[in-house]
């Protein structure tokens, strides 16, 4: 049973939150629980019968696990309350990462058993990144052998001491005593009347008019007179809720809801959305997003999907305005709008369709080809050039070669890689026209494993796979000059062009700067662009290993053309070779990926994966305890050692052993695997 369609509220009654946390923490079901406190479901579904709202796809059915974000609303206490219930894995960590930009709220979600895991402190820092206003939710505690106490100093050590009590757990565990209304009662670990106290102490400090008061009269401010300050800490960081649950018994989710409908930040009472005025890349000021449904509309696409009957979704958040049916949008700065045929609510796997959503709104439109992943939809060129802040997704660096099996079906393979692409902002396809090898990449071996199982299962398509060629990179390591001139005379037409041009190092990750520094007209303008032109294909070729050239600036000082000769074929060659010439004299450097690893695996185990770790060219940054028996080993590695990690993990952990891998940065590789690359590649004849 889903919200009626023809229920409204007004932005004042909306609360967004992104479910968020470690695999396992269980995420989904306490949606299930949710939904069913709030008498949306009349009877709980389960992950493990396949039977939730939220894991609706066959392939997350068949996982037992969330492998992309799903919304699901519920009425409260006269708000409604949006989740967005989100994957747990580092493998689909992007579907998680995408949620930030519609949420107002982090709820996250721990394992009471497991503590801190490495997507729970990942979401943590991107959802703070974000300005978000968080909360923990301490899942399962009615489980056996819980150290409570233990895990509250491990939050509080990792995340501060704004991590405050907002309830605790009572009767072992079959209930919670909120600590923000009540001072009394027998909690099962810690004081509740300190837990009140801190809260309460916490709370006034944001306002000197209530902290002025209690000064003079010693009295805690009235419940109704906390709603003010409750907001300005959650916003500032200065209070992050720390709530108990169990989602399988029900305990804590009253409580829970309460907290969720009354304290919740309304899209007026959040840190506003990080809306920029400006092409990306160049100059850009702060836009201001008022949640007033009678302004301009304004709404960012947080996910696409691509649906066998609806065509391309996409899922947005409305920050700004009443969006209609009917109505005309814009995709970014496009200038012809489109009309809105069909507006939906989304509630797990439905579509429902609405009239209207108002300001903090989440809803979607079907069968729009210009909207795209991180899109702004608006009503007027008045809001032409707004983006988003862009999102830090993470980096996909695990690759696989894919080819067809079937001859001819090249074409098809890149149909189907495009769609999978626009859905996920991680996974990559690449051309390399070196080996001529089709790459995908993504986040981890079951991130590419889940797209090559729709590519079968969705659209028929069957792929071979192999390790794909290590994404290194060049770049140079100090300033040089070259010139040359291009002359070609062969009875018809002639060319020329010379180029003289500067190469310097710029910062790692600063990517690819080109100065025009011409002067007198040495070099017409109308060449300047061919002059690039060669620059970009040199460095796209590489010069010293065939990979391409990075973190570089390209000054073009001087040159000379020819009053008939003058071509730009000829300005584009000149440009190429003077290029790979001056880089070549600047000391250049083949960089490798290097990723940070978490390797979770038995205590037992924790020798044998340092020194496998150590002898891979890794280096151990740390290990910290994952639960009973069990301990994260955690370092930086090349990438290019890791092809054969997952056997090899299965070998050295009995098969009890997993590992994450996050792209850290670029780093020299040694001179012997660079002469090594080097001596591989050969250039082509025309740039020798």
């Amino acid at each position: 049973m889903a919200l009626q369609a023809d229920s409204r509220y007004s932005p004042e009654q909306l609360r967004t939150l992104a479910l968020l946390g470690h695999a396992g923490a269980g995420k989904t079901t306490l949606a299930e629980t949710l939904l069913f406190a709030s008498g949306v479901l009349r009877e709980k579904g389960s992950v493990e019968r396949g039977t939730t709202l939220c894991d609706f796809e066959a392939q997350e059915k068949a996982a037992g696990h969330s492998m992309n974000s799903a919304i699901f609303s519920l009425p409260y206490e006269g708000a409604c309350l949006q989740f967005i219930d989100t994957p747990g894995t580092p493998d689909h960590a992007a579907q998680a990462v995408a949620a930030l930009a519609a949420a107002d709220t982090a709820l996250i979600v721990i394992n009471a058993q497991n503590g801190i895991e490495a997507m729970t402190e990942r979401m943590f820092r991107y959802a703070g990144e974000r300005k978000l206003c968080r909360m923990l939710v301490i899942n399962r505690i009615d489980a056996d052998n819980l150290d409570l106490p233990a895990l509250m100093a491990d939050i509080r050590a990792r995340f501060g001491p704004a991590c405050l009590f907002l309830d605790l757990p009572a009767a072992a565990s079959a209930r919670v005593i909120d600590v923000l209304e009540q001072s009394e009662g027998a909690a099962d670990f810690a004081s509740v009347a300190a837990a009140h106290r801190a809260l309460i102490d916490q709370l006034i400090e944001e306002d000197e008019t209530l902290l002025a008061r209690y000064l003079e009269d010693g009295n805690d401010p009235a419940p109704a007179d906390l709603h003010a300050p409750f907001e300005a800490a959650l916003r500032a960081g200065h209070l992050i809720p720390v709530l108990f649950v169990s989602a399988r018994t029900g305990a804590g989710i009253p409580e829970l809801l309460h907290v969720l409908a009354q304290l919740a930040p309304t899209p007026a009472e959040g840190n506003p959305p990080p809306f920029l005025r400006g092409e990306p890349g160049g100059e850009t000021e702060s836009f201001a997003a008022q949640p007033d449904p009678n302004r301009h509309v304004l709404a960012h696409v947080f996910k696409v999907q691509v649906d066998p009957y609806q065509g391309k979704v996409g899922v947005f958040r409305v920050h700004q305005g009443t969006l209609r049916k009917d109505a005309s949008l814009f995709v970014g700065d496009a200038r012809r709008p489109f009309k809105v045929a069909h507006l939906y609510r989304v509630q797990g796997k439905d579509m429902i369709e609405v009239e209207q959503l108002v300001a903090g709104e989440i809803g979607a439109i079907a069968k729009v080809d210009e909207i795209v992943f991180d899109s702004v939809l608006h009503d007027s060129h008045d809001e032409d050039h707004i983006h988003l802040a862009p999102l830090r997704l993470p980096r996909p660096m695990v690759g696989l070669a894919v080819e067809t099996l079937k001859k001819g079906d090249e074409q098809r393979l890149f149909d189907v890689l495009g769609k999978l692409a626009q859905e996920d902002p991680t996974f990559l396809v690449e051309r390399h026209p070196a080996t001529h090898e089709t790459v995908i990449r993504g986040l981890g071996d079951g991130h590419l494993a889940s797209k090559l199982e729709r590519m079968a299962q969705q659209y028929k398509l069957e792929v071979s796979t192999r390790p794909p060629a290590i994404p290194y990179r060049e770049t140079i390591a100090a300033s040089a000059e070259a010139m040359h001139r291009h002359k070609k005379q062969s009875g018809g037409a002639g060319q020329f062009g010379e180029v003289h041009l500067r190469v310097e190092p710029l910062p790692r990750g600063a990517g690819f700067e080109f100065v025009d520094a011409i002067k007198g007209g040495v070099i017409p303008g109308v060449f300047i662009p061919a002059v690039e032109k060669g620059v970009r294909q040199a460095l796209a070729g590489g010069v010293v290993a065939g990979f391409p050239v990075e973190d570089i600036k390209v000054t073009v000082f001087d040159g000379k053309t020819h009053a008939v000769d003058g071509k730009e074929i000829a300005f584009v060659i000149a440009a190429r070779k003077a290029t790979i010439e001056a880089v070549k004299n600047a000391r250049p450097q083949v960089l490798e990926p290097l990723v940070t690893i978490e390797i979770v695996g038995p205590e037992s185990a924790v020798g044998d994966l340092s020194s496998d770790l150590s002898g891979r060219r890794g280096h151990l940054t740390g290990t910290d305890g994952r639960g009973p028996g069990r301990v994260a080993v955690c370092g930086e590695v090349p990438l290019a050692e890791l092809n054969d990690y997952s056997s090899r993990l299965k070998s050295l952990t009995g098969g009890a052993g997993g590992y994450v891998v996050e792209f850290a940065r670029y780093a020299p590789v040694p001179p012997a695997i660079q002469q090594q690359l080097a001596s591989r590649f050969q250039l082509r004849e025309d740039d020798e």
